[in-house]
């Protein structure tokens, strides 16, 4: 998986994962600016199966803990199950308020 390329693109709210020109996952989010809600993880249906949707999560996730400005939604049912398999990056998450 060296050969992947993960990127930031603000200007279309998603992350990219790539290999070449190849576009293989995005994981797209709503940013108020102090949340990121991540909303939708996305493989071309060629791609699917290699795990490269967790990696885009792991490195999105660590790019927001590294800038620690924001918590993250997990709105995506990908995302919040990748959360269930990764305790320990929960301290990013956004707490819900009490009922």
């Amino acid at each position: 998986m060296n050969d992947l390329a993960f990127t930031h693109e603000p200007e279309q709210s998603r992350y990219a994962l790539r290999r070449g020109a190849e576009l293989l996952t995005v994981l797209d989010y709503r940013d108020d600016g102090s949340t990121v809600a991540m909303t939708r993880a996305f493989t071309t249906p060629s791609a699917r199966g290699n795990g490269y949707a967790a990696v885009m999560v792991d490195k999105a996730v660590a790019e927001l803990e590294a800038a620690g400005d924001r918590k993250i939604s997990p709105v995506c049912w990908y995302v919040a199950e990748w959360f269930a398999a990764h305790p320990e990056r929960g301290g990013i998450l956004q707490q819900r308020p009490a009922s």
